[in-house]
């Protein structure tokens, strides 16, 4: 076992490298890129811009009006200019109507008052400058002309019934894991954790470092969807891939192990990949890690499953009904939570592009190819590999959705579900194309097997005389 051990270790370290280089070529590229823009862009003119408000924070679909006052204006700067406007960095986000600025040389050195429309259009966060168009055509922007708007959603009744159910439900899941918590199986495999420990490596160690890896190459200037990505990296596996462990033939003992120790393990291995590779994402996206909220959601996700092992022990008749019930409340939360989702929140699938799409399904695909690849080096059995395949791809995206949802304030939480909501889509499309293809290949193997049965032809009977 020591040789195909090594393999593993030795891949792992090598796609490890891989993924660190190309993300750090990436980062690089892109901070060169926005120095490159900086320099360019900035104008060395020594305009002062003020707004009134200094901050914007609107709600989707309405308007607001915005004082702008430019100082220190010198007549020899409107030379070589051509026109100066207000623009939005994100006009997506939110655009100005009208953004022109007229100013004439005879009041150039008093000052420029002008007041303009702001339309917030869609939920995330841009900035307003000056811009500056020269005879020549290049635009600048004024260094002191930044107005930073965030554009939120409106709270609704369905967002506040969607947060409680989810609440409500995990809860109740998390019970149900203690109460089925088999502390004699777990022993078991603790003796020869070979299929545990290869399950491990590839929930908590390739899948958060595949999806920081995917998150800068497919999203490198989109910090929300980074992390929003990240956060479905670093979740544990689903409870969906016990009933896909079963459909594709795989381990169902081993998956259930799995699962639990990757549930227990995520009180300890999320915030670890939070606080320090994610860490990174936040600094980049300005935001505060929530280490409060994170915190508080551990310990939210600890009492539930406390609650269960103490009706393990006390209440075992109560114990064993919970237990019966799991799968089926795994398969309700899962669909509720991907279903009330979308209906909830609509307006995300405005922020569906090709990168989304890829994104939600190649976190899970890659991660089925590493878990059965990882598998087959170390030599285990086709039924152990399927179901640590299936573990590794599969994520939990409710607990995904219920972190950010309680870590980040709008409307970042609202921009990073994206992500989660993905990846509940398209995890399921290449284990229903494997199955069907399993399928299809056993019914033909059995067509096969029956041409090849000599048919014999029954003689009619001929009655003989007595």
């Amino acid at each position: 076992m020591a040789c195909p051990l090594y393999k593993l270790l030795l891949f792992t370290a090598l796609l490890i490298l891989q993924l660190i280089a190309t993300c750090k070529a990436t980062l690089t590229a892109n901070h060169d890129e926005q120095q490159d823009n900086a320099i360019r862009q900035v104008s060395s003119v020594g305009w002062e811009v003020t707004y009134d408000p200094p901050k914007l924070n609107m709600d989707m679909s309405t308007t607001r009006n915005v004082t702008l006052r430019i100082e220190r204006i010198a007549k020899a700067d409107l030379e070589d200019i051509r026109s100066v406007q207000l623009r939005s960095e994100r006009e997506h986000v939110a655009w100005v109507e009208n953004g022109t600025i007229v100013i004439e040389p005879l009041v150039a050195a008093i000052a420029y008052n002008g007041s303009f429309t702001v339309v917030a259009n869609f939920l995330g966060q841009t900035s307003f400058f000056v811009e500056l168009v020269r005879m020549n055509g290049t635009t600048e922007s004024i260094k002191s002309s930044t107005l930073p708007i965030t554009v939120i959603r409106p709270e609704r009744v369905i967002d506040h019934v969607f947060t409680g159910s989810v609440i409500l439900l995990i809860s109740i899941l998390y019970i149900n894991f203690g109460a089925a918590l088999d502390v004699g199986a777990l022993k078991q495999i603790a003796r020869r954790p070979i299929g545990p420990m290869i399950g491990f490596v590839c929930q908590f160690v390739f899948m958060p470092l595949l999806s920081y890896g995917l998150g800068h190459l497919l999203f490198p200037d989109n910090y929300e969807l980074q992390l929003g990505l990240f956060f479905t990296g670093v979740s544990p596996a689903g409870g969906a891939s016990n009933i896909w462990t079963v459909a594709l033939g795989g381990n169902l003992t081993l998956s259930i192990a799995m699962t639990t120790i990757s549930t227990i393990a995520a009180f300890g291995m999320m915030p670890l990949w939070i606080f320090t590779l994610g860490r990174t994402i936040f600094q980049r996206a300005n935001l505060v890690v929530p280490y409060s909220r994170i915190a508080y959601t551990a310990v939210g996700l600890v009492v539930p499953i406390s609650a269960g092992l103490l009706i393990q022990r006390y209440c075992p008749r109560f114990s064993r009904l919970l237990v019966r019930i799991l799968k089926p409340m795994s398969v309700i939360l899962i669909l509720f939570i991907v279903i009330f989702a979308i209906v909830t929140n609509l307006y995300l699938f405005e922020l569906f592009s090709w990168q989304i799409i890829i994104a939600g399904l190649g976190l899970p695909l890659l991660g089925y190819c590493f878990g059965f690849l990882a598998s087959t080096l170390m030599r285990l059995p086709l039924a152990d590999s399927l179901a640590i395949s299936v573990e590794t791809g599969i994520q939990n995206t409710g607990i995904a959705i219920f972190l950010l949802r309680f870590a980040l304030e709008q409307p970042a939480a609202d921009l990073t579900t994206v992500m989660p909501v993905s990846n509940a889509i398209m995890t399921p499309l290449p284990l229903l194309l494997l199955l069907v293809g399993l399928r299809i290949h056993e019914r033909t193997k059995r067509r096969a097997e029956n041409s090849l049965i000599p048919k014999t032809e029954t003689d009619p009977v001929v009655a003989t005389p007595e």
